[in-house]
């Protein structure tokens, strides 16, 4: 049930122990695709995102029992994301430094192209949005049945009409908007639970 789940607050308690392994995985699945793809967008490689991806939770792992939410410093999301810019300039940082050896004047080329370091959390709060709705919706798709979650993604999300669902699903039309009202609760829920204070 969903109400029985841990909210952010208990999942940064629960980080703190290097032992949870669930609370680890609940945290990598909901974080690991946001630095991941945080770094894909600023020019690393499959195999660099992915080592990126390792130092922030190595990073995260060293630091986590000091965190200490301030609500005028910014929440965890915050420093997440500080402590993934900082990785992130200091792994291209690194490309610059040494540059691969191909003997290729196009690789100096590309790495001199590469952005400079990252000042704005723009991207990041996108991505982190885009990443924890694709978490959330997972959830829930696993919690619903099909004809529901079809009700909802088809209506919500494609925009199709309710009436041209409810006959493709041989469903009602009420039964169409109270199941798309019920996965866009469901929804709200998964995510404000995951959510910063």
């Amino acid at each position: 049930m969903i109400d029985s789940l841990s909210t952010r607050p208990s999942l940064l308690l629960r980080i703190r122990d290097a032992q949870d392994t669930l609370a680890w995985i609940e945290f990598a699945g909901i974080y690991g695709p946001l630095i991941y793809a945080f770094g894909r967008k600023h020019g690393l490689q499959d195999a660099d995102a992915a080592d990126l991806t390792q130092e922030v939770f190595q990073a995260v792992a060293r630091a986590v029992g000091q965190f200490q939410y301030d609500a005028d410093r910014g929440g965890f999301r915050r420093w997440l994301f500080t402590v993934t810019r900082n990785e992130l300039n200091d792994a291209l940082a690194r490309a610059k430094r040494n540059p691969a050896g191909s003997g290729d004047t196009g690789v100096k080329q590309l790495l001199d192209q590469q952005p400079e370091p990252i000042a704005d959390g723009a991207l990041w709060e996108e991505e982190y949005q885009r990443r924890l709705w694709d978490w959330a919706a997972a959830k829930v798709r696993g919690e619903v049945q099909e004809s529901t979650w079809q009700a909802f993604w088809q209506t919500a999300v494609e925009g199709k009409r309710a009436e041209d669902v409810a006959r493709a699903l041989q469903l009602s039309v009420g039964a169409v908007y109270i199941a798309r009202s019920r996965v866009i609760a469901r929804l709200r829920k998964w995510v404000e639970e995951r959510e910063d204070a």
